[in-house]
């Protein structure tokens, strides 16, 4: 009887010491497999990788992909198509993450935030050079006509000043909106400081445009994930909080952002070097 006694208390402490683990193990394995998008003109973000043009590379994707591993949790990272899009694609629940966003109202009805940011990145007007106006904030805008990618957003603030007050016409790339306002069709545009560098230097644009100051704004980036998706539960979203506070608190965004502006270069550097090796092949 004491054996008996014994015998069912070792099972209860097992039960008690297992339970936990397997519970988690359960939860872990619900989804083994997450898809992430993002936009895909924004280096050194995100951008379309030249070798496997259907998965999106950058500091977010390598950071994104660092999280998956250490969750056991398989993270692909892929193109949909352009920025408006891939918020559509996550906003549906066809795709599980959108790999960087800003906050904003209309977004949380959607998808669920995770916090902390993972970097904070500046705005800012973007005109033609030597084609400036008196501009030292929000007001000054009034008047003129601006360009902005579709779905874009610059921080809840500013989208309500400028649904109010702004005239802003949407375009699906940056390329397009510099495009745009180099012949004059715009008076200016509305984007990322980094990221429209990056572009408007490979694109041989930079020459023609500059920036005025100081920022619209400075938005924190974050990871987002879609409320229909079906691996969007409290484990999932504990542990991809969890993981980026560990992550952004050892600094590993930044060093991640520093290692894909030199990923970047170098890509466009070798982009442009494979013509002048084909001419001199021909000759």
């Amino acid at each position: 009887m004491r054996m008996m006694h014994s015998l069912k208390f070792i099972c209860c402490l097992l039960v008690m010491v297992l339970a936990p683990s397997v519970a988690l193990a359960a939860k872990a394995g619900k989804c083994e497999r997450l898809i992430a998008t993002g936009n895909p003109e924004y280096p050194p973000y995100l951008w379309r990788d030249p070798l496997s043009p259907q998965h999106l590379i950058g500091a977010n994707a390598d950071l994104l992909a660092l999280i998956g591993e250490q969750l056991g949790v398989k993270i692909e990272i892929i193109y949909t198509g352009p920025w408006s899009r891939a918020q559509d694609e996550v906003r549906t629940g066809r795709v599980d993450l959108l790999a960087g966003a800003f906050l904003t109202l209309a977004r949380l009805d959607h998808m669920d935030y995770v916090h902390p940011a993972f970097f904070n990145t500046p705005s800012v007007v973007w005109i033609r050079k030597g084609q400036g106006f008196p501009y030292a904030g929000w007001e000054d805008l009034r008047g003129r006509t601006g360009g902005i990618l579709v779905h874009n957003s610059f921080g809840q603030q500013f989208d309500s000043f400028a649904k109010s007050n702004l005239s802003l016409e949407e375009v699906p790339s940056l390329i397009q909106a510099f495009q745009k306002l180099l012949l004059g069709r715009t008076d200016y545009v509305i984007n990322e400081r980094y990221p429209g560098v990056a572009l408007a230097t490979t694109q041989g644009m930079m020459e023609n445009l500059e920036t005025l100051e100081p920022p619209v704004s400075s938005e924190g980036l974050y990871l987002t994930l879609s409320h229909d998706s079906a691996c969007n539960d409290p484990w999932l979203r504990g542990q991809l909080a969890k993981k980026m506070t560990e992550l952004t608190a050892a600094g590993l965004p930044e060093a991640l952002l520093q290692r894909n502006l030199e990923r970047w270069k170098a890509q466009q550097l070798q982009a442009a070097d494979i013509p002048s090796q084909k001419q001199e092949e021909s000759q």
